[in-house]
């Protein structure tokens, strides 16, 4: 008997029994299946935008009930900051890259053996995509900022300055401060990458101190051409200038071999400074804490021509004339 009731209302066969079904069923029965549906537990996909120029993307606004009766929206929010470009690219098959990847490397040590022979280190590993550069910057910025680096934030090796002429933030390095022996590489590239990472963000400076830095061994071009490719391209791309003060012959030799061997535009933009008043050309004085040997050496190169050093607060004039 109950079958006879309520198979009707449900399954209505005529006009008359749909009409039955609408005035005592409830307005919600449930999906075709008459299973309850839930909205806050529904899964949504939705396809991500295609190259789109702003790629925000709203979310469908989900309408929540509350005691008051109102109703909650999500927010918006930028799928850029979610997403890595590397998760989001096109990758080819994992053993197809792989092999790739090999036949560059195999290439490129045929290419750079004699690099090696002259002393310039293992500069032969394959250049990496854009992806492949933020996805390495990306790892070793997460693994910097989960140590603590202070023992090498001690040794001054590099620091922040103020600001160039122009206004621009300066990175000051020190070369005699290397000490190969006495430092974890790998603990110095992360604390680089660290130290950078506020940087490269807009335009930017570095100062390197070369001043008696050859009475201590220094990286070789392998070395300096793995750190470019971890900082990556925004590093390259905001980097304005590189000012090498006193710089040597063996220096300037190896310089020479970066810019022919592994990026021309980044160390095509280094300018040679000869002396301490040439370079508060480009970085006034107030704005760069010089260690006291820069200044000694400074003295012993250039004799003291046209300059006077103020001992108390290490500034440098120019010499009068007559």
């Amino acid at each position: 008997e109950i079958y006879k009731r309520l198979l009707p209302l449900y399954f209505p066969r005529d006009k008359q029994e749909e009409e039955t079904a609408v005035s005592k069923l409830p307005a919600d029965v449930g999906d075709e299946n008459g299973e309850t549906v839930i909205d806050e537990r529904k899964i949504r996909i939705r396809p991500l935008p295609a190259g789109a120029a702003d790629r925000t993307v709203a979310t469908a606004p989900l309408d929540l009930p509350l005691e008051s009766g109102l109703a909650s929206s999500r927010s918006t929010f930028k799928l850029d900051s979610y997403l890595d470009p590397s998760f989001m690219s096109l990758i080819k098959d994992p053993d197809l890259r792989r092999k790739e990847q090999w036949g560059k490397s195999s290439q490129a040590q045929k290419r750079f053996n004699y690099a090696r022979l002259l002393g310039y280190g293992d500069i032969g590993f394959p250049p990496l995509s854009a992806a492949e550069e933020y996805s390495l910057h990306s790892r070793y910025l997460a693994k910097a900022n989960s140590l603590n680096l202070s023992e090498i934030a001690e040794m001054k090796i590099i620091y922040r300055g103020g600001v160039d002429s122009e206004g621009r933030p300066v990175m000051v390095v020190v070369g005699a401060h290397f000490l190969l022996r006495c430092l974890d590489l790998e603990r110095f590239v992360l604390h680089v990458v660290k130290e950078f990472e506020p940087l490269i963000q807009k335009p930017y400076t570095i100062v390197y101190l070369h001043s008696a830095a050859s009475l201590q061994p220094q990286p070789d071009l392998g070395f300096m051409k793995r750190i470019q490719q971890i900082l990556g391209r925004k590093h390259q791309r905001n980097l304005h200038g590189i000012y090498i003060l006193h710089p040597t012959l063996g220096l300037r030799t190896a310089i020479l071999g970066m810019q022919l061997l592994i990026d021309g535009e980044v160390w095509k933009k280094v300018v040679y400074v000869d002396r301490l008043v040439q370079l508060f050309r480009y970085v006034p004085r107030e704005q760069l804490t010089i260690p006291d040997f820069v200044f000694q050496h400074d003295l012993e190169v250039n004799g003291g021509r046209g300059m006077i050093v103020d001992p108390r607060t290490k500034h440098i004039y120019q010499r009068p004339s007559g």
